[in-house]
């Protein structure tokens, strides 16, 4: 296999800077048919990795592209999840290349969907033509590549739900996380959750002279900041009542293993061009972006943005906000307490408007699972280390919707880096990690084959 792969290494990267050329922004109607080519382009290159078949199922919103191999119907089948669709590229100006030219720079891959999930997915397509062309498949293939992950997966659900045989699999594998490093290997054990929420603030029927008006009506972005700054307190508690009733507290055993990662703080600034970490007070930096929820705003506007000074008191101010959760919590309950908390807090003089975006439950998959033993084992025979269990802190929203709909676990194996500048200008995805990646996932399919057996 390895053989294989290392005399097509410059294929393998050509074939995804082609996927990674096209704009496919799920978020932004203007790339409707940029989707649909990039569906086109995934099934495709399902077909040349040797794919029985594969097929564009259309939805409401963005097509989801569906693909397998099967082998031996008697043997076990693992379900392949993925997104070809991306965050859009803002702000470009930060690029040092263009966000979908890519280039590759100090062995990195620099363009949008690099890592997320374009170079991740498509490591699954390439092991499948690796273990197809070399006659080491050893279990059955299914794809589930969507369209819509970074808008909430919000079609997924009713596709899943109606083609429950379609799907049928013993586990459902992932790669759209990180590792703690190629030098310490590591596998998430579970995502958080996400409840995703707009507030737009209104007062006055128009912006109006802040000399004149100033002082004697409500100003639209100064309330809106003080609404978001009333939601944490001064230890960085989330106040919103009824917010942590159902998280799972970590017990002392789960944070001494967590403390067992290797992590280096001074870096983690040095990296980020920060003084200082911060968050919630009695946590450690991976506490708080693992095992803790968060409520942080996304974006925030109102008023005069343009070059130079203009004196207005704006009539409206907007803030796009989101929350990860925990095991155990609901993002429809939280969205709700959300929705709920700002209209009650807002004063007098100004409306308030808060709709929601998408949500996602956490998910936790269990490290005695066969697929979570198989994914170890794999990254072991190619590291030469077994891999740290660790907490992801980003979301996948579609987890808990497979086990529930389909019964089966799911497990990630995700090859990314959290320095890897996810849904930022200058995403980047190291070469060494592209194939790294699909050097290991062959030995994914026959680890679970055999723990199978």
């Amino acid at each position: 296999m390895k053989e294989y792969l290392e005399s097509n290494k410059e294929r393998f990267l050509n074939e995804l800077l082609d996927l990674l050329r096209i704009p496919s922004i799920s978020a932004k109607s203007e790339h409707n048919k940029d989707m649909l080519t990039c569906a086109e382009a995934v099934k495709n290159s399902l077909l040349n990795a040797g794919a029985d078949t594969a097929t564009i199922f259309e939805t409401e919103g963005h097509p989801i592209v569906y693909g397998e191999k099967i082998v031996d119907p008697t043997w076990p089948t693992v379900l392949v999840y993925g997104h070809y669709d991306v965050q859009p590229a803002d702000p470009l100006e930060l690029w040092h290349s263009g966000p979908f030219d890519p280039v590759i720079k100090d062995g990195k891959i620099y363009a949008r969907g690099a890592c997320d999930d374009k170079g991740q997915f498509y490591m699954h397509v390439k092991a499948l033509e690796v273990m197809v062309r070399t006659n080491t498949l050893k279990t059955n293939i299914k794809f589930c590549i969507e369209g819509e992950e970074e808008i909430g997966s919000p079609n997924l659900g009713k596709f899943v739900a109606s083609h429950k045989d379609l799907l049928k699999a013993n586990v459902v594998l992932i790669s759209d996380t990180a590792m703690i490093s190629m030098e310490t290997p590591s596998i998430d054990t579970g995502v958080r959750g996400l409840s995703y929420i707009e507030v737009e603030v209104t007062g006055p029927n128009r912006d109006l002279h802040s000399g004149v008006y100033g002082g004697a009506v409500a100003n639209p972005a100064t309330i809106l900041a003080k609404m978001i700054a009333s939601c944490h307190d001064e230890n960085n508690h989330i106040t919103i009542p009824g917010f942590y009733d159902d998280v799972i507290e970590s017990n002392q055993a789960e944070r001494e293993l967590m403390a067992k990662a290797p992590f280096n703080e001074e870096e983690y600034k040095k990296d980020l061009g920060i003084e200082a970490t911060y968050g919630e007070k009695g946590y450690t930096t991976n506490e708080r972006t693992g095992i803790r929820p968060t409520l942080e705003v996304n974006g925030i506007w109102g008023g005069y943005t343009g070059e130079g000074a203009k004196t207005v008191l704006p009539s409206k101010a907007t803030a796009k906000i989101s929350t990860r959760l925990v095991p155990n919590q609901s993002s429809e309950k939280i969205t709700a307490l959300l929705l709920a908390y700002f209209k009650k807090i807002a004063p007098k003089g100004v409306i308030v408007h808060a709709t929601e975006h998408h949500g996602g439950e956490p998910y936790l998959t269990p490290i005695d699972s066969i697929g979570y033993k198989a994914a170890a084992k794999a990254i072991e025979a190619t590291f030469g280390k077994s891999p740290v269990p660790v907490r992801g802190g980003g979301s996948i929203p579609i987890c808990s919707l497979f086990e529930k709909e389909l019964g089966v676990k799911i497990v990630f194996m995700g090859f990314g880096l959290d320095s890897d500048n996810l849904h930022s200008p200058n995403e980047k995805y190291d070469l060494y990690n592209y194939y790294k990646g699909i050097e290991t996932i062959p030995y994914f399919h026959q680890f679970f084959s055999e723990l199978s057996e």
